[in-house]
């Protein structure tokens, strides 16, 4: 009999609706981006005034260390459900701005409450997975990342046809209520919850490493910030991210500098982020395949970030492309090795951290990464008129192979993860 039959698989039902709030949460985030060149000339704003606007987005959700500690306090049923109701108020709150100062103080205001994306993510899966899942969980959970992006400029399309680009944000507003709802009516901690199997809860607990277990002792941000484990994930993060805050917010208007139409450049940029959530389910793929060789987990783990970051010098390229639909195939290979290493960095911190301080890591390495995209784009918003696309994107083909040194360098393993070998059968055999 198959595990899923034997545990009857609530976890996996658990982890689908945490990736429909990713998908709610970056289709809310990420409307701006592909709204940008029709809201750019119709409220008169400067690639620099927009390049302020992403940046309060990043200070906002630079706050990730206090959305994390929050949700440690008060649990993530109703953490989740109070900042999904800010996603779905202030992504509203931007289809109603009359000009780019009043779009920086939304934008601010929803980049703070966007910060439980990864941060209650990962709390889920710490909770909810044995080990030799989490990464696999991961990569489901963060397809919702991708997902949103896609369906992004698709709605952003739709909308500015039949109405107006103030309209996309209404609409992507709602959905966002809509998932509050779903999340109330499913989710509950492990312990409490109605519906899971006393086989489930048992085969969850038993593949959960010690190290991770919950203590009685309030995580502390001084001494998370003194763990060299918590540098070998956020440094490499702070260079890694800056890929996604480009394809997020500057992809849109550098196709249409290249010429392409608002329809062309709304598929365009549909492609990088389907292949990004193929990403999601390859880097946890990878993990595996390279456990059942003998690897332990967290060297599988940087093995796979390693070959996201050999795939991520496609970017190299992007701007020498004569042909526009190359440039194109390129994005989207560089979509699908970020997302490879991406859900495998972002997965590492359940491996290393225990459960009631992982909201708090996770927040802080969060900050870390919002501040690499915060500076990379505000260099792009300060130097493309000057300068053009081009160093941007060599940039991001090289940054990624830093990270991966560093987190080669930096990270040590705990001695408990190193004989934890992946399940034989997977979900659903």
């Amino acid at each position: 009999m198959s595990i899923w039959k034997r545990t009857r698989g609530l976890r996996w039902g658990i982890i689908g609706v945490v990736m429909l709030g990713t998908v709610v949460n970056y289709l809310t985030r990420n409307t701006l981006g592909f709204a940008a060149p029709l809201m750019l000339a119709d409220l008169h704003i400067t690639e620099q005034q927009y390049s302020w606007v992403t940046g309060a987005f990043q200070a906002g959700i630079m706050l990730q260390p206090l959305v994390g500690y929050i949700l440690d306090r008060i649990g993530l049923r109703t953490g989740f459900a109070v900042f999904a109701t800010g996603w779905g108020l202030l992504t509203m709150a931007h289809g109603l701005v009359p000009s780019w100062q009043w779009l920086f103080a939304v934008r601010g205001a929803l980049g703070f409450a966007e910060g439980t994306a990864h941060t209650g993510g990962l709390k889920v899966v710490s909770e909810w997975f044995p080990a030799r899942e989490r990464g696999m969980a991961g990569g489901i959970y963060n397809m919702g990342a991708s997902v949103g992006a896609a369906t992004a400029p698709l709605l952003v399309y739709w909308a500015s046809s039949v109405w107006n680009w103030r309209a996309a944000f209404v609409v992507a507003g709602l959905l966002a209520f809509l998932w509050v709802a779903l999340w109330l009516a499913v989710y509950r901690p492990l312990a409490s919850h109605p519906r899971v199997s006393d086989a489930e809860r048992d085969y969850i607990r038993s593949g959960q490493e010690a190290h991770t277990q919950a203590s009685l002792v309030r995580p502390s941000v001084r001494s998370i910030l003194g763990r060299r484990n918590f540098w070998g994930i956020a440094l490499p993060r702070f260079l890694a991210d800056p890929t996604w805050g480009t394809l997020t917010f500057w992809l849109p208007l550098y196709l249409t500098s290249r010429g392409f139409s608002l329809g062309a450049t709304a598929l365009s940029t549909f492609l990088p982020f389907l292949a990004g959530e193929l990403g999601c389910l390859f880097g946890p793929t990878v993990v595996l395949w390279l456990q059942r060789h003998g690897i332990g987990l967290i060297d599988a783990r940087r093995w796979t970030f390693t070959l996201g970051a050999a795939l991520m010098t496609c970017m190299i390229a992007v701007p020498f492309a004569t042909n526009l639909y190359l440039a194109v195939a390129l994005l989207s290979l560089g979509g699908f090795a970020h997302q490879t290493l991406s859900v495998t960095c972002i997965t590492l911190a359940s491996d290393l951290f225990r459960k009631d301080e992982l909201g708090t890591v996770a927040g802080m390495a969060g900050t870390m990464a919002n501040l690499g995209v915060l500076l990379f784009s505000l260099a792009i918003g300060g130097l493309v008129a000057q300068i053009g696309y081009a160093p941007f994107f060599i940039a991001l083909g090289l940054l990624d192979l830093v990270a991966a040194a560093v987190l080669w360098g930096v990270v040590r393993p705990p001695i408990d993860t190193q004989g934890i070998t992946p399940v034989t059968e997977l979900p659903g055999a």
